[in-house]
């Protein structure tokens, strides 16, 4: 049965909105570039299997970062991916630096952009430095507001800097490169630290620019009901706002709430079962499922269906994580 969303838009609307075409284009680029392989079970086997992986959520592993960000879904894929192969970090109680998050996110996207990484950290750090540690959670909510909305977020900074400085931001560009790394963000002078603007013509001004981002927006009414708690605010303070906010990250559905970040018990179960395969790795089940013997640092990997895995291999050459270094636990 067809979804009342399908039954709304026309064919061509609703393939647009669900990115289809873009999928298509990667399906022949990765057919042709593969053919020899994939002749030996056919082209039927081939689109099936590639497309099952874009449900699951599968097919951005080890990609280049253009097709990571190229749609919505892509996006909330990697996140979701991240946050399964590495919550193992957030359950050991491990904090890391910023440095050592680009390695991980690396391992999933090898030519991940180190600036994209720094933002996200920034929302968390603010004023300390880059090198602080910070715990898996802090990060990952953070780095899901900055990596999901980055297009948006890069009007936003354009349009505080233009309210620090007494400007009209009603007629704001947005940024016309197409992954947003290159416009600068707001200076964390003093005033800026102190002052903020306004947050009444602050929330005016953003509603004006969801408007024009149906792209990339957290919903109107959320951003409002987060600016109508302050009478003024800065623009880190906004980010960190955003990426605590509960109806936020359940509207962008990739990540559980907060409570439920380091329970995923299908894949606790699927680890145990792998690692009881293992001779000699596991020796008996313990009590306790939080104490059991998981490897502490390493990802479990999922092939993307036909991408060449030299991507992952690498990697693993290049890296070995840079996560051994830190071993202090949350208090």
């Amino acid at each position: 049965m067809l979804s009342p969303e399908r039954l709304a838009l026309p064919d061509y609307e609703y393939l647009a909105q669900r990115h289809v075409l873009t999928y298509m284009e990667d399906a022949v680029c990765q057919l042709l570039e593969n053919k020899e392989d994939i002749s030996q079970y056919g082209i039927a086997r081939f689109f099936t299997e590639y497309f099952n992986s874009v449900c699951q959520g599968t097919h951005i592993l080890f990609r280049e970062f253009s097709f990571i960000q190229a749609t919505p879904h892509n996006r909330a894929s990697f996140l979701r991916a991240f946050w399964k192969c590495f919550r193992t970090v957030g359950k050991n109680g491990d904090l890391l630096t910023m440095r050592e998050y680009h390695c991980l996110l690396q391992l999933l996207c090898p030519d991940f952009p180190l600036e994209l990484t720094q933002k996200a950290a920034r929302i968390v750090l603010m004023d300390d430095a880059m090198d602080c540690l910070m715990s898996f959670s802090d990060f990952l909510f953070a780095f899901q507001i900055q990596f999901y909305y980055s297009e948006f977020l890069e009007s936003v900074a354009a349009i505080y800097q233009d309210l620090l400085a007494g400007k009209n931001p009603n007629t704001v560009i947005v940024p016309t490169s197409s992954s947003g790394q290159h416009r600068q963000r707001p200076p964390l002078g003093e005033a800026s630290m102190l002052e903020g603007v306004e947050a009444s013509l602050f929330s005016q001004c953003l509603e004006n620019l969801c408007d024009r981002h149906k792209y990339s927006c957290p919903p109107p009414a959320l951003v409002k009901e987060v600016l109508s708690n302050v009478q003024r605010l800065t623009f880190y303070g906004f980010l960190v706002a955003l990426s605590k906010h509960h109806g936020i990250n359940q509207a962008l559905g990739a990540l559980p709430d907060k409570g439920d970040l380091m329970h995923d018990p299908a894949m606790d179960e699927e680890l145990e079962r792998l690692l009881a395969q293992v001779p000699g790795l596991v020796n008996s089940a313990p009590a306790n499922p939080e104490a059991s013997c998981l490897p502490s640092r390493t990802p479990p990997r999922v092939g993307s269906p036909w991408r060449p895995l030299h991507h992952a291999r690498k990697v693993d050459a290049e890296s070995d994580g840079s996560t051994e270094e830190t071993d202090e636990s949350e208090t």
